[in-house]
């Protein structure tokens, strides 16, 4: 064999340094520059909203402005269950809790900061999460699956003669809101001092309510919350004919948590969200 064949290899094609060179670009099968980078997923529903609601949400003692609550009740009204990785299966358990007299209420903190929490509860047929406040605070709920009924309402003037309490213990409240709500359906929202601040849900059927609280509750800050029984105003105020009409009145008592509200945390385990 000549010198000119001594760096070939035995079908004298191709050099033997180069084909060690081409086997190492091409393993796995193809070139490596042949590649492709996978491309980034869009962000979920549940993303979009977490984003909107941390460019919303400035801290406490904000509310935000109108175009900003049309932004973030636009973007709930279009929130399905499966955005947050609700299945029907959690749905009969709870029918069969509720069947055996379990009125137990779940929590899953989906995200909490200072500004904002996004919260689920899971209510069994005829469950009941007390009348109570929302100091300072505007709240989103979207009810995601089954029936609620909501009764709310907002503290009365105080300079109206009306409000003028028969004792110490009882303070004056209008009465917002008195309706059963079914998903799917839009987003109430309620704000310091108006869309019915202080509410009591009652589960007509299993349900799952998404829940938008900015700020959250704090007692640190002084935002704890407090619970109420309503008192029909008549009861204890006789009404004339012109606060009958248009007007819908009640007196608000304070009262300690009631003993028999069970409610739990559990983790969430639904589609993440990124902080970054």
């Amino acid at each position: 064999m000549g010198a000119g064949a001594a760096g070939l290899d035995v079908a004298g094609a191709v050099p033997a340094k180069r084909r060690r060179a081409l086997a190492a670009k091409t393993r796995g099968g193809r070139p490596r520059q042949a590649r492709r980078r996978a491309q980034p997923q869009p962000p979920t529903a549940l993303q979009r909203l977490f984003r909107a609601c941390r460019a919303v949400f400035k801290g406490p003692g904000t509310v935000p402005a109108p175009p900003e609550v049309a932004l973030l009740r636009a973007m709930l009204d279009r929130m399905r269950p499966e955005d947050v990785g609700l299945s029907p299966d959690r749905f009969i358990r709870t029918r069969d809790n509720a069947a055996q007299g379990n009125l137990t209420i779940t929590q899953r903190i989906i995200y909490k900061s200072d500004n904002f929490s996004m919260v689920m509860f899971f209510l069994p047929q005829n469950a009941v999460i007390p009348l109570h406040n929302h100091p300072g605070m505007t709240v989103f709920s979207k009810p995601l699956i089954g029936s609620i009924h909501v009764k709310s309402y907002d503290w009365a003037d105080p300079d109206d003669q009306a409000a003028l309490p028969p004792n110490h213990q009882l303070r004056l409240a209008e009465l917002v809101v008195d309706d059963v709500f079914t998903a799917p359906c839009n987003t109430s929202v309620l704000y310091p001092t108006a869309g019915g601040n202080m509410h009591r849900f009652t589960a007509i059927a299993p349900c799952a309510i998404l829940d938008i609280l900015g700020p959250p509750y704090s007692i640190e800050e002084d935002r704890d919350c407090t619970y109420y029984t309503d008192v029909p105003y008549s009861s204890q105020h006789p009404m004339t004919c012109n606060e009958q009409e248009g007007r819908r009145l009640a007196w608000l008592k304070e009262v300690e948590m009631p003993r028999d509200l069970k409610m739990h945390t559990v983790r969430y385990s639904g589609p993440p969200i990124s902080d970054r």
